[in-house]
């Protein structure tokens, strides 16, 4: 069996089939059609395996029978197969994921809302970032020393909130940040209080109305870590904290 053989063996075995309904499959296209007799002598499935194999990619409609003596078999054209296991992988996954949603609104009454989450790597805190300031229609802080952690789906998820009348307030000391973003309508920025002059591993700092929160910090690396936390007592407790120690920040209000 070639090394190519093989991966479109395992291929197939991630789409559903077994690895002998693979080997079957394959036979029959590289012989058109045949017997048991000869789908084994063209692969490693025993003679008495290749029927009930057969008979299950019949039931999957992807071979057809003849029923002549012996028995002829005839695979579907690849385009029919493909056809046949995306529709049967579309079902297969509506029907998981339906059921996975049904049990999460089942459980929902029962979460405990003192969730701390924790999400590593950068392309994920930025989903997660995007998806907080998205629910936001209260009132939006964002800030970051860094120009390179605010990628475009943030600055535009910024401008689209502002524009619908949330107050966006965006606070770094790096000016590159402060001018990108405030020169989107609505939007003001700010200076922090005086800090450490040697921070190297914050990252960004994210609230959203009075409960929901994201903090990161930059790993030697340049790998991204947060911790979130929306609707929660800590969440509540961490921004009340936070705006106190940021009640007088030295403003550079925008004009739009």
């Amino acid at each position: 069996m070639t090394d190519d053989e093989s991966e479109a063996i395992d291929a197939f075995e991630r789409l559903g089939l077994t690895s002998y309904e693979a080997k079957v499959f394959i036979a029959l296209h590289r012989l058109g059609s045949g017997t048991a007799r000869d789908v084994a002598s063209v692969t490693d499935v025993p003679r008495s395996q290749v029927y009930s194999v057969a008979e299950s990619l019949e039931d999957r409609g992807l071979l057809e029978v003849q029923q002549s003596s012996p028995i002829r078999y005839r695979p579907v054209s690849i385009d029919e197969a493909e056809d046949t296991l995306r529709n049967r992988f579309e079902r297969e996954r509506e029907r998981a994921f339906e059921f996975v949603d049904s049990v999460k609104e089942e459980s929902t009454t029962e979460e405990t809302q003192e969730d701390i989450w924790t999400v590593r790597s950068r392309d994920r805190v930025d989903d997660r970032v995007v998806d907080l300031l998205s629910q936001a229609d209260e009132e939006i802080v964002f800030g970051t020393r860094l120009p390179e952690l605010v990628t475009s789906e943030i600055e535009r998820t910024l401008e689209d909130r502002a524009a619908d009348g949330v107050p966006v307030t965006v606070i770094s000391r790096n000016e590159t940040v402060r001018d990108r973003l405030g020169a989107l309508e609505g939007i003001t920025t700010a200076i922090p209080p005086a800090h450490r002059d040697d921070d190297q591993r914050s990252g960004r700092i994210m609230i959203a109305d009075d409960d929901n929160i994201l903090l990161s910090v930059v790993g030697d690396d340049g790998s991204e870590t947060a911790i979130w936390s929306a609707g929660s007592l800590f969440a509540s407790v961490l921004i009340q904290l936070i705006e106190a120690s940021t009640a007088a920040p030295e403003s550079e209000a925008t004009e739009p």
